[in-house]
């Protein structure tokens, strides 16, 4: 049949004067037409309602927050407790376990987790572990006859493949929507420490947190997670964890109900075209090392500043991001090789991933007035791509770094109006000074503190 009487057939049928849907053909010339529903009977009961509920403390009044207030008016110092409830979705993602796929959010701090497959069945979950830095959580359910979703490389994914997303937007129920990946490796979103986002215009709305992005044989490929709108609705921009990525973290989470997270220690920043040409390097990818932190596993591997790392663990290294998620997965003692151009020549360096703890300074060692506090090492975002600094891991109540404002972390941009990347910038910047000024990011935004 040519394409003008198979036109013309499908205007009659929608012109007639009787109800047509179900006159339409089931096939074309001997062919079905296309249809996602057998892939779909396959994979949606594989993907299923998460419904929580906590608790929140609230305080109705700022001045309750007052102890002077709360003393002058005999007020218990106990503050009142809200319920909370919340809808996600989730993947299982191991039948035979009863493993559940899902995001951080959709779990974090519940109280009781309430699961409700395809079939309406419920089954209260336990949390298996979760990890706020990618957003990733495992929960498990006792139930038998559960449906797994089989796993895809998300590394093989290209922009412009179709992709089906599935999930409970609003509470609605499962609900299937379809579109392309429309790009790959987004980063730079502040949803968390660790993003390689696959960004696709199948419709994600709140409620789709957790749920299955999946291709056309019915492969899980992502985990929905968040979406860009500024009304709260979808305008066809939705991210999603790449499964590998995922996964990862999930066979941590299984293993040790936590994510043993290292670092080499070193600060990196994307290879442009004016850099590579600085460089004299006839390669246009990569990322190079702007900063080896002392005595860090990088150091002790015998990596430079300048160095530009091309391949880690065979695999190509295109952006920094990219670099950051690949060091950020591993788990502490494993080992990772780098391949990597210096000064024209290659060289393959081979280093050893140690905890954040190896790298810890104490405050004391910094200055007598931040004692009772540890720092470590971070990457900070910056108009000239990501820099080193220090963060707070913690501070002793009491202790002078309490005292003076400091706060788990919070981080140091500046001492005495100069810009510190480690520790040794920090002391000589505090050397001899009577009084330190410090410049600090603490959440979304920055203050001074005055210490004396």
């Amino acid at each position: 049949m040519t394409a003008s009487r198979l036109f013309l057939l499908v205007m009659v049928l929608l012109l007639g004067a009787q109800p047509v849907y179900a006159l339409l053909p089931e096939a074309v010339d001997g062919e079905p037409l296309p249809s996602l529903a057998p892939m779909l009977e396959r994979t949606t009961p594989a993907v299923v309602n998460i419904a929580t509920t906590g608790r929140v403390q609230i305080r109705e009044n700022p001045l309750l927050d007052d102890p002077f207030f709360r003393r002058f008016f005999d007020l218990p110092d106990r503050p009142r407790e809200r319920q909370t409830q919340s809808l996600g979705s989730g993947v299982i993602v191991d039948a035979g376990s009863g493993l559940i796929l899902t995001n951080h959010h959709v779990i974090n701090r519940a109280e009781q987790i309430s699961v409700t497959l395809a079939d309406g069945r419920e089954f209260d979950a336990t949390v298996v572990g979760s990890d706020p830095d990618t957003d990733v959580a495992v929960i498990r359910i006792d139930g038998e006859d559960l449906t797994a979703l089989p796993l895809a490389d998300s590394d093989a994914l290209r922009v412009g493949d179709f992709v089906v997303a599935i999930g409970n937007p609003f509470g609605l129920g499962q609900t299937v929507t379809s579109g392309i990946v429309s790009a790959l490796g987004r980063s730079g979103l502040r949803m968390g420490g660790y993003e390689d986002f696959i960004q696709t215009d199948a419709s994600i709305n709140p409620g789709n947190s957790g749920g299955a992005l999946v291709n056309l044989r019915g492969e899980l490929v992502g985990i929905n997670t968040a979406i860009l709108s500024p009304a709260g609705g979808n305008i066809g921009i939705g991210f999603a964890i790449p499964s590998n990525m995922a996964m990862a973290i999930t066979e941590q989470l299984v293993e040790y109900g936590e994510v043993s997270r290292g670092q080499l220690g070193i600060s990196v920043q994307d290879l442009t075209p004016a850099l590579a040409e600085a460089f004299g390097l006839d390669t246009r990818t990569g990322v190079v090392i702007t900063q080896v932190v002392p005595e860090s596993p990088a150091e002790q591997a015998g990596l430079r500043t300048g160095d530009v790392v091309l391949r880690v663990d065979g695999r190509p290294v295109r952006h920094a991001t990219e670099l950051r998620n690949m060091i950020g997965l591993l788990r502490v003692g494993q080992s990772v090789e780098l391949e990597l151009r210096r000064n024209g020549e290659r060289h393959t360096v081979r280093a050893t991933v140690d905890t954040r703890e190896s790298a810890q300074v104490d405050g004391a060692s910094l200055s007598p007035r931040l004692a009772g506090a540890k720092f470590s090492y971070t990457e900070l975002q910056t108009r000239d791509g990501r820099q080193q600094r220090l963060q707070v891991d913690t501070v002793d109540a009491g202790s002078a770094a309490a005292r003076a404002g400091l706060r788990r972390g919070d981080v140091v941009l500046s001492v005495n109006r100069q810009n510190v990347h480690d520790a040794e910038a920090f002391r000589r910047a505090a050397q001899g000074q009577r009084e330190l000024l410090l410049h600090i990011q603490r959440g979304s935004g920055a203050m001074f503190l005055l210490l004396r």
